[in-house]
């Protein structure tokens, strides 16, 4: 098993700067005296998408020491277990989380799967489980749970202003796309398809390589030629491989490559070289967005880490102050799971490394989506954002109630009308 990793407290005025900073407050006496808070957070430290896991590991951490390991007035104790990816690993966790380590709440994991795996598991415990990372779109749209909070995106959340924007910005027509066969993938391209036909645009080719692919030749030399662009959506071990694949293909200046952002996120954006150059992908963060909650952020995480924040990281260090937040709201009696899942839908930030963010009624948040280009910067790779679009909710500008009348993105759904 692995357990929460001590790490040196940081100089007490500095640690009481940072607490004030994040909004905490004096808890009651009795919230003070009393046991551990104590958090299960799950994680894949092993397999393809290790790195992944630690930059999640490293962002909740982080917010944690920042804290002085304590969240309304006591003391918490973080429990951390590995999944290697594997949804029966993560089941049989969380299981030992509720049942032997008794935590107060679960929260982590990265893959769509897992969470549609992990939200029964919620229910049926009544477990306080909080989501920075997983993306699947039903579990705050048509199979919400009570007891589950997303604070990261939804796969097509971004996907729906970036599809509006290639057609109408970027001025493409015909786009190509080539995926991961699972739902994110899926979901990721449906958000894409969806708003990018509806703007005039065509979606003429869907090619799909299973999870783990790392020979991605047979399916990008099925790309049509004839697109304007290609979007990508690989993930894992592909998507470590698809810029330099995408090169040797020939395809590397000869069709522009737009997609899902974890393709050039900065979990593996520092591995790339040239290659990456252009691509240009959505997201409600880059590590390069220049704010001055952000640069505070990005210059301590590489000071304390030896390289930029992630995505994965930044969405798990604002999970850590969101749980501060909704602790304080309850004076620090997370005991009473009620109330402070009530807390927690409730709270809003104004400032986090993202920019605002709040949470709709179905436990998403509302936040920014911006438009990033992979471009060279002091000798370094980065997202520079080109465009902002404010607000944004998981139904982008469809009425909720008629977006969820509407199947799930699937393998088949959009379909594939100009294929």
């Amino acid at each position: 098993m692995r357990t929460s990793r001590p790490v040196p407290t940081l100089r007490l005025g500095f640690a009481l700067l940072l607490a004030g900073a994040a909004g905490f407050a004096p808890a009651p006496a009795a919230a003070q005296s009393s046991k551990p808070i104590k958090i299960g957070f799950l994680a894949p430290l092993t397999g393809a998408a290790a790195q992944i896991g630690r930059d999640m590991e490293n962002g909740f951490a982080m917010y944690m020491e920042e804290a002085g390991h304590q969240i309304a007035g006591r003391k918490v104790e973080v429990i951390v277990e590995d999944t290697a990816g594997n949804p029966g690993t993560a089941i049989t966790k969380f299981r030992k989380f509720v049942e032997s380590d008794r935590v107060d709440m679960v929260v982590g994991e990265t893959f769509a799967h897992i969470g549609y795996a992990l939200a029964p598991k919620a229910d049926e415990y009544k477990m306080p489980t909080i989501f920075p990372v997983i993306a699947a779109d039903d579990l705050t749209q048509r199979k919400p749970s009570k007891w589950v909070v997303r604070l990261g995106w939804t796969g097509s959340q971004p996907s729906h202003p970036f599809g509006e924007y290639a057609a109408k910005t970027l001025g493409y027509k015909k786009v190509a796309v080539f995926g991961t066969d699972y739902a994110f993938g899926y979901e990721v391209v449906g958000g894409f398809q969806r708003a990018f036909e509806e703007a005039g645009g065509q979606v003429i080719q869907k090619l799909w390589a299973p999870m783990g692919a790392t020979d991605l030749a047979p399916y990008l030399s099925q790309i049509k030629r004839d697109a304007d662009a290609a979007f990508i959506i690989v993930v894992a071990a592909s998507a470590l491989r698809f810029p330099a694949q995408y090169r040797d293909a020939g395809l590397t200046g000869r069709l522009p490559v737009i997609g899902g952002a974890v393709i050039v996120d900065e979990s593996v954006l520092p591995t790339f070289g040239d290659e990456a150059l252009g691509m240009v992908t959505p997201l409600m963060y880059s590590a390069a967005l220049d704010t001055p909650a952000n640069r505070r952020f990005v210059a301590e995480y590489r000071k304390k880490f030896g390289k930029v924040p992630s995505y994965f990281s930044e969405t798990c260090y604002t999970s850590g102050r969101w749980i501060a937040e909704a602790a304080k709201a309850v004076g620090g009696r997370v005991e009473d799971r009620e109330k402070f899942m009530a807390a927690f839908r409730s709270v809003e930030i104004p400032d986090a490394p993202r920019g605002p963010l709040k949470l709709d009624q179905w436990g998403n948040p509302i936040q920014n989506i911006y438009v990033r280009r992979v471009e060279r910067k002091n000798g370094e790779l980065q997202n520079t954002v080109i465009h902002t679009f404010p607000a944004i909710s998981q139904f982008w500008t469809y009425k909720p109630e008629e977006y969820l009348k509407l199947p799930v993105y699937n393998r088949d759904y959009p379909p594939c009308r100009f294929c």
